[in-house]
């Protein structure tokens, strides 16, 4: 049952009046087990809402020491089984303990089984928020197998029941009415992906940056992101190849989807440390001080992602004030504005849903340019890195956005 007498608290130890709602969100990634967007997305929402309403995680993996969070092993009998079914297991779990919960709200397509299961069987408003897409990730059969078909049908079966639909970008609700047209346009709505201004800011600490291997002085293009198909890594290693030799690289990229994807880097990075110095590769987790220290000495931010429905990546960046230099694909544009808070690359892409260029030349070639333009033009780079920083205030702070998912709670709990 909802409990009234819960008051969140804020952290500087007041309280906002009590709301009854109980909500049950259910991820796949949760602190400390965060590994791409949609784990920082779960993460800060969480922090946002809980202001407001009670809010209970249920999350995978090992036990969390927060209040209110549960954490769910994969059942032992699964262990040894395909990763998809041992998904199924812990969604199993979610349906279950769910009882007492106004709404549930599932991300990602390892937790919408478990919301859809929890609606059915308790009789409750089912949210999903869409970070991705199955079937714009075919890639994903490399590392799932036939686990790929069950995580497919899972979140077709979520999106074509949920009680609402939450795309991150404008881009991504095209993409959903266009891949699953069964969903009602009138339950799918738009509220963007948000960005802790506190969390995420320009942090000056160059002797930090020097131990991490990197030189604070030199003009300096920096990734963030994990190694899947979808980030585009290789086609950024190519097109560095043509950048000036003075230009630093640095990649803070790990978390390889599969180890064909891991070897293909491997050999790009490799061959561009024998042709050119300081092409330096962070592979581990970076606490969020040292990400934001690598972020506020570098001059461009890269995002070669071939599908993004958002990118919280390029939010992170221009909350860090820096320019960005990223596709022109999914819901970028939303984020980035080209010439104003960095630039945009054209791209034209295969249907057949790998967003594969259709001219990968064009695109690396297209890519160096603009990267080149920007490193260039330092001044211009960091007008543009201040212009990003006001966009990411205005357009993506949590406050807002927090307001905007309650009131679609609200809403649905009412009806």
């Amino acid at each position: 049952m909802p409990r009234p007498d819960r008051v969140p608290v804020r952290r500087d130890g007041t309280r906002d009046s009590v709301d009854t709602m109980r909500v049950d969100l259910l991820t796949r990634e949760y602190p400390p087990d965060v590994y791409g967007g949609a784990g920082v997305h779960v993460t800060e929402l969480v922090r946002a809402l809980r202001r407001s309403i009670e809010v209970q995680v249920r999350c995978f993996g090992a036990p969390r020491d927060e209040v209110d969070t549960t954490a769910y092993p994969v059942p032992t009998e699964l262990a040894g089984a395909n990763a998809v079914l041992g998904t199924f297991g812990v969604d199993l779990q979610f349906a279950q303990d769910a009882a007492g919960a106004s709404l549930v709200h599932s991300h990602t397509w390892y937790a919408n089984h478990g919301g859809r299961l929890a609606s059915m069987l308790h009789g409750i408003p089912h949210v999903v928020t869409a970070h991705s897409l199955e079937p714009l990730r075919p890639w994903k059969a490399e590392q799932l197998g036939g686990g790929y078909r069950l995580s497919s049908w899972a979140e077709r079966e979520a999106y074509e029941t949920a009680d609402a639909v939450i795309a991150v970008s404008e881009g991504m609700r095209r993409d959903i009415l266009r891949v699953y047209p069964d969903v009602d346009p009138a339950r799918t709505q738009v509220i963007y992906n948000g960005i802790d201004l506190n969390d995420w800011r320009p942090v000056d600490d160059p002797d930090r940056v020097r131990a991490l291997g990197v030189d604070p002085d030199r003009p300096t293009v920096i990734f963030v992101g994990r190694i899947t198909r979808q980030k585009g890594l290789p086609y950024f290693l190519r097109a560095a190849a043509a950048l000036p030799p003075g230009v630093q690289l640095v990649l803070c990229a790990g978390a390889p989807d599969t180890p064909e994807i891991m070897a293909e880097v491997e050999g790009l990075v490799h061959e561009l440390q024998r042709s050119r110095d300081a092409v330096i590769w962070i592979d581990r987790m970076l606490d969020r001080h040292d990400l934001t220290a690598l972020l506020g000495a570098a001059t461009v931010f890269v995002c070669p992602s071939v599908y993004e429905p958002l990118g919280i990546v390029n939010l992170e960046a221009m909350a860090c004030g820096l320019p960005v230099v990223a596709t022109a694909t999914g819901g970028i544009p939303e984020a980035v504005e080209d010439g104003v808070t960095g630039r945009l690359v054209p791209i034209e892409q295969a249907a057949d849903g790998t967003g594969t260029p259709l001219d990968p030349g064009r695109f690396i070639a297209d890519l160096a340019e603009a990267l080149a333009a920007v490193l260039a033009d330092p001044s211009r780079a960091r007008e543009q890195g201040r212009a990003g920083r006001l966009r990411a205030q205005t357009r993506f702070a949590w406050p807002a956005i927090a307001e905007q998912t309650l009131g679609l709670y609200r809403r649905l709990t009412a009806e």
